[in-house]
């Protein structure tokens, strides 16, 4: 469905924001993970025609993106991380709106997405009334209204509380049965439910795409718990990539990953999604 071929964005500055990045995507939910300042957004900007790569090229369905763009914009849903609301409109006037400018003809379908991101109640209610995760859930119900192809949302669980979280990825999840839907976080969280394949990315460049099972299986034998003094774990937290600490009355329980090296204490355990992305990303070796 969508093809990036070696697709690189360089700046007038030098700066590489996405670097010789190459995938083949099919419908299913796709996770773009990755630290702040990985590219992600750079590279979500352009599968959404609103930039072009400097080199390489993006192909939905065979079409060339950029020389096409009408084509895939009629089929996309995009909610961006910074996304802007007209303050003075109802929810449902926002939505409606936006429905007609993407071609939508069902009267019903506006209140249809408000109702799938739990804003029914609040359809005549005037946006600027609205709590930020509010704002947040109609970006999402805009993105939805043409009932698109491919879904782009960039950190789109920014200021949703958990019991929204959970809704969303629960709708995240049905509609990657009949679309492709590429959501970009630094969570793992967001998506180590949801996500069918995860692409990891750091400064620009893809470090790994695979199913989850295949990037705990590289992760395998690579992560260890101690339990360290206060002063131990102050002189060893260093050298060593840590996941997670947790002070206990025994002591401090540290989870850390390593590179095959081993690090001479603790013991092993099965990894996390979350060791996995920490062990591929991190830069520092113990």
């Amino acid at each position: 469905m969508l093809i990036l071929e070696s697709v690189t964005k360089k700046y007038r500055s030098g700066t590489v924001a996405v670097n010789n990045i190459s995938l083949a995507l099919d419908r299913g939910i796709v996770g773009l993970l990755g630290p702040n300042g990985a590219g992600k957004t750079t590279l979500m900007q352009m599968v959404a025609t609103l930039t072009r790569p400097t080199e390489g090229r993006i192909l939905f369905r065979g079409h060339d993106v950029h020389r096409e763009p009408d084509l895939l914009r009629s089929r996309l849903g995009y909610l961006p991380q910074d996304f802007g609301v007209y303050d003075n409109v109802t929810a449902l006037e926002f939505v409606s709106f936006l429905a007609g400018l993407k071609g939508v003809r069902s009267r019903g379908r506006a209140m249809q997405v408000l109702e799938a991101v739990n804003l029914h109640a609040a359809a005549h209610k005037l946006v600027r009334t609205f709590s930020g995760g509010m704002k947040q859930r109609l970006g999402i119900a805009q993105a939805l209204v043409n009932d698109p192809e491919i879904l782009i949302v960039d950190e789109p669980t920014a200021g949703l509380d958990p019991e929204e979280r959970v809704r969303f990825r629960t709708l995240l999840s049905d509609l990657g049965r009949n679309a492709l839907v590429i959501l970009s976080t630094h969570i793992v969280s967001d998506i180590e439910a949801v996500a069918g394949t995860i692409a990891i990315l750091k400064k620009g460049t893809l470090l790994k795409c695979a199913p989850p099972e295949e990037l705990l299986a590289a992760a395998a034998n690579g992560v260890r718990e101690a339990v360290f003094s206060s002063a131990e774990y102050e002189s060893r937290r260093a050298s060593l990539r840590i996941s997670s600490a947790v002070l206990k009355a025994d002591g401090m329980h540290v989870r850390f990953v390593h590179d095959g090296s081993g690090s001479g204490c603790g013991i092993a355990v099965e990894p996390s999604l979350e060791d996995a992305y920490l062990l591929l990303t991190s830069e520092e070796r113990p």
